[in-house]
C-alpha cells in the first residue's frame, strides 16, 4: 500500500544531488501530495499552449523560473504554485527534496537546472488556474506505478517512456516530470522502468 507515511519515510534520510552553479538559469517545482480515499494523489498541471514555451502543452508539476526577488529556489516553487493554481504551500508539510535535474531549453547550450520539493497538503480550497495552466489533475500514486498506464511518447528525436494520466495523446507524463517521478517512486520502493 502506498501512503504518505511511506513517502515521508522514503525521503526522510534522502540526500538529494544538488547542482551548484550560480551562473546557470534555475527553475523549481512543487510535487504536491494530498490524501484521498484510495491513497495519496499528486498534483499535475497541463501547461497552456504558447509558441514561446519549449514545454508548451506538457504535463508538469506547478513551478517555474527562479526570479531575482525569490530568496531561494524553494521559495520560487512555492510562489509559482500559488500563482499557477492558487495553492498556498506556506502551511504544508515539507516531505523532502528530490535530485536537481538539468533540462535543455529549446536546444540551447546553457542548461536549465530544475529543483523539486515534495509537499503534503491536508486541506486546501479549490484550485484556481492562471493563464499558464490549461488543466489541473490530481493523479493517484497507484496509477503512476500501474504498468497498464505506461506508454511510449513520440517526439521528433525518438520515443520516451511515459505514463498516461488522463486523455490519451494529451495527458502523458514524460521527460523531466517522469524523471522526477522516477526519483520519488524509487525512494518508496516502486521504481519505474529506467530507459534513459
Amino acid at each position: 500500500m502506498i501512503g504518505v507515511d511511506l513517502v515521508r519515510r522514503g525521503l526522510a534520510s534522502y540526500a538529494a544531488t544538488i547542482v551548484e552553479d550560480p551562473a546557470r538559469p534555475r527553475a523549481a517545482v512543487a510535487v504536491v501530495l494530498r490524501d484521498a480515499a484510495a491513497g495519496p494523489e499528486v498534483l499535475l498541471i497541463e501547461r497552456a499552449r504558447h509558441p514561446q514555451d519549449p514545454w508548451s502543452g506538457h504535463m508538469a508539476f506547478p513551478g517555474g523560473r527562479v526570479d531575482p526577488a525569490d530568496p531561494d529556489a524553494r521559495a520560487a516553487a512555492e510562489r509559482e504554485t500559488l500563482e499557477e493554481v492558487g495553492l498556498p504551500l506556506a502551511g504544508a508539510e515539507l516531505l523532502g527534496r528530490l535530485d536537481d535535474l538539468e533540462g535543455r531549453n529549446a536546444g540551447r547550450p546553457l542548461q536549465l537546472v530544475i529543483s523539486a520539493w515534495v509537499y503534503h497538503v491536508k486541506e486546501h480550497g479549490p484550485l484556481v488556474q492562471n493563464y499558464e495552466v490549461a488543466t489541473t489533475l490530481w493523479v493517484p500514486l497507484t496509477r503512476l506505478v500501474d504498468p497498464r498506464q505506461r506508454v511510449e511518447y513520440p517526439t521528433p528525436v525518438g520515443e520516451f517512456p511515459g505514463i498516461l494520466v488522463g486523455e490519451p495523446d494529451r495527458h502523458v507524463v514524460w521527460g523531466l516530470t517522469y524523471r522526477f517521478l522516477e526519483i520519488l517512486l524509487e525512494r518508496i520502493g516502486h521504481p519505474l522502468p529506467h530507459r534513459w
